[in-house]
């Protein structure tokens, strides 16, 4: 691999991103482990595909709710505190999970409620998660960091769910989901020693404080800018049409068993990492709402060669390319969001970004596994590829400002909004004094 396509690791020179990526890194992995288990879990319960998808229903209200408050926290709080404490409630749940394996029958309700609750600490910690970023590296590293936030994520997405398939393999449904269980539960240990040990993110001078007002304030700034809506409409469709992983568990039944449900989930991850490792490309690319577009159109590519594949090496094959276009996507939404948004709203469009990035995959699981019960769980991931690539096309029609966007414009509108906001914090300081 040419230095020209190596990946740019500027970002981890600096502490506290270090610590922070470290932290995420670890705690990501045991998460994987989870979020490949309980769809599993309940599968082996119900043999329902549609009760697997009506997780996505039981994350979907909550991740909204308190996606919106805590995009508002973090604008007025110690972002690194909130994402601290959203991991102390996270390890908590885990240990909820663990005992309902390890003591008498599982609960199905538990596991719904535990979905439930976990996508509300999510939409409490990612808004400030995101907005940590900006803080912690200059403008110019900003598509560095998010490669590497990218990486971390595919890392985690390619051992963790190879791990809970083998562990699960290993040990059957009962012992190893126990397994599976307490080692995303000891994960939490390293994650809360590094973000215990960073500097603390103050809020930005006259932060907002939390209310509906300062709410409706970040979405007024989002639906003002073509660029970021696109982002988000975008990104929406390709995985509420194309989003598979609902079907994952009766899928790999046909394709090999427990052991392969590990493998398709970690073919995306694999894609996804094969696209970051080469990502240095990404930053001579300046037509990022295009960038977005096309990608998210591949995606749709991947999933119908992975809903028509008979062979176990093509349905990886379809998954790989669907995980490379997802984060090639990825890595330009991430640089549109960080080098534009203003830090005083950083917090509150980090909420709005976590909705369009998490609901889209919720309401595919419910659509593949309602789907699969009128054309099956193959003809469901094939009609939702073509319904992606369908949706693609129509949007990019929609939004001719979103497809001719350039980063370079972004990136000075941002500094010209960031002095503007430094010029009205200095007079208010000054009447203060007077």
């Amino acid at each position: 691999m040419t230095l020209r396509f190596a990946m740019d690791l500027r970002p981890l020179r600096r502490r506290d991103f270090r610590l922070l990526y470290t932290a995420m890194t670890v705690t990501s992995f045991g998460s994987f482990i989870t979020y490949v288990t309980i769809p599993y879990q309940i599968s082996k319960m119900t043999n329902d595909p549609l009760q697997v998808g009506l997780i996505g229903i039981c994350e979907l209200v909550p991740l909204v709710f308190m996606g919106f408050i805590g995009g508002a926290y973090a604008d007025y709080l110690d972002r690194r505190v909130l994402v601290r404490g959203a991991e102390v409630a996270q390890m908590a749940l885990t240990g909820f999970l663990l005992a309902n394996v390890a003591f008498g029958t599982p609960k199905l309700w538990l596991l719904y409620l535990v979905a439930a609750v976990s996508a509300a600490v999510d939409g409490m910690q990612r808004p400030a998660l995101e907005g940590l970023t900006p803080r912690l590296v200059p403008p110019e590293e900003i598509p560095a960091s998010s490669a590497l936030a990218s990486l971390r994520h595919q890392f985690s997405g390619l051992l963790g769910p190879t791990v809970a398939g083998l562990l699960i393999a290993a040990f059957g449904a009962g012992q190893g989901l126990a397994w599976v269980y307490g080692i995303d539960l000891a994960t939490f240990a390293v994650s809360l020693v590094c973000l215990s040990l960073m500097k603390a993110v103050p809020p930005p001078e006259m932060a907002d404080r939390p209310s509906l007002s300062s709410v409706a304030t970040g979405l007024k700034y989002a639906w003002s800018r073509p660029e970021l809506m696109g982002t988000y409409l975008v990104d929406i469709n390709a995985m509420a049409f194309g989003m598979p992983q609902a079907l994952f568990p009766f899928l790999a039944d046909k394709l090999g068993g427990p052991a392969v449900l590990g493998l398709l989930y970690a073919a995306l991850s694999g894609g996804s990492f094969l696209a970051t490792v080469t990502s240095r490309w990404t930053t001579r690319v300046h037509r990022h709402g295009l960038a977005v577009v096309v990608a998210a159109g591949l995606w749709g590519v991947g999933i119908i060669v992975f809903g028509f594949a008979h062979s176990l090496w093509l349905a990886l094959f379809g998954l790989l390319l669907a995980g490379a276009a997802d984060m090639v996507s990825g890595i330009f939404r991430s640089t549109i969001w960080n080098q534009t948004i203003p830090d005083h709203l950083r917090g509150r469009l980090a909420g709005i970004e976590m909705l369009s990035y998490s609901a889209g995959p919720l309401l595919g699981g419910v659509r593949s596994g309602g789907m699969a019960r009128w054309v099956g769980s193959a003809g469901s991931v094939v009609w939702g590829g073509v319904l992606c690539v369908v949706g693609t096309i129509a949007l990019a029609a929609a939004l001719p400002k979103f497809v001719a966007y350039d980063g370079r414009d972004g990136l000075a509108r941002k500094e010209a909004e960031e002095a503007e906001r430094a010029a009205l914090v200095a007079a208010s300081a000054q009447e203060v004094a007077a």
